[in-house]
């Protein structure tokens, strides 16, 4: 009778643990399928891409070197060229024109594309309207349940782990206690024995079921799969070259001091007035100036002898 009993009670015991596992396979599997059809409709505008990816002043920056309206130095500095000072020739994708548009507001002073894309709010507001407009056309993807958050489930599998051990351990217990009799009792002994061993294999069939269900992150993969096809197009010195100015986050380039040439001219020993003219001041350039915060401009002033 006791060898009956365990059987019946290690059985429903065993389906009580499996049951459960078996739907979850069953949902996270539905699941996973619905995320990889939705996944496999999209395609990405690259701009789109670059968007979120955090590359897109990137790709924007590259079309610009490629199309002749932009020129970067080997220090990351952005210049326009005469092409990016034509106003009757915008790009036709929105990025690269405000992009476009961010450096004329500093022209004729050199900036970093990466003071522009922390530093320049029309920029990153229509930067963050295409991402908006765009993020529509992307699908609303189905969370896959991993029980994370939710204390209620998790502190009711404790409980329930903790139980099926204890019941485990009861009913090996009473298993071994003494030697079965008869066809019957032997039968019921190893139902028992085969439940309690399909107990033990519980734990990882939990593993099995999360990771042959596991989809990872199909999206972001489609997303990241190729960069920007401008920024593909450019040499490694260009690519170098937009990755500096990128980086550069917040030196900013512009030039905003007048010098001074220095005169020899014994002429000019008497004068008490310091005159500003148009024949002795240049722009210098702005490296010479503003490559670090701490750099401080020298203005010199007519030679005294």
């Amino acid at each position: 009778m006791l060898r009956y009993v365990l059987a019946i009670s290690v059985s429903l015991v065993t389906a009580a643990v499996y049951g459960p596992l078996a739907l979850r396979w069953r949902r996270r599997a539905r699941i996973r399928r619905e995320i990889l059809r939705l996944v496999a409709a999209v395609r990405p505008e690259p701009y789109h891409a670059a968007v979120l990816r955090g590359e897109a002043t990137e790709a924007a920056a590259a079309e610009l070197v490629l199309d002749g309206y932009l020129r970067i130095d080997g220090e990351g500095a952005a210049f326009l060229t005469e092409e990016g000072r034509d106003h009757t020739r915008p790009p036709a994708h929105p990025l690269p024109a405000a992009l476009l548009d961010a450096l004329r507001r500093h022209d004729p002073e050199p900036v970093s594309l990466g003071w522009i894309a922390w530093s320049d709010d029309e920029y990153r507001r229509r930067l963050s309207a295409y991402g908006t407009e765009r993020a529509d056309l992307l699908p609303e993807l189905p969370k896959m349940p991993d029980g994370e958050g939710n204390r209620l489930p998790a502190c009711c599998g404790c409980v329930g782990i903790v139980l099926t051990m204890f019941f485990w351990c009861l009913a090996s217990v009473l298993l071994v206690a003494e030697r079965p009799h008869g066809v019957r009792e032997w039968a019921c002994a190893v139902v028992a024995g085969l439940g309690l061993l399909a107990l033990l294999g519980a734990e990882k069939a939990h593993r099995e079921v999360r990771a042959r269900t596991e989809c990872g992150d199909p999206l972001g993969d489609l997303i990241r799969a190729e960069p920007h096809p401008a920024f593909e197009a450019l040499d490694e010195e260009q690519r170098l070259d937009v990755l500096r100015s990128s980086a550069d986050h917040f030196t900013w380039r512009g030039v905003d001091q007048i010098v001074v040439a220095d005169e020899d001219d014994e002429d000019d020993e008497d004068d008490e007035d310091d005159e500003w003219l148009d024949d002795k001041v240049w722009w210098e350039d702005a490296y010479e100036y503003r490559a670090t915060d701490e750099d401080e401009p020298e203005t010199r002033g007519p030679s005294s002898g």
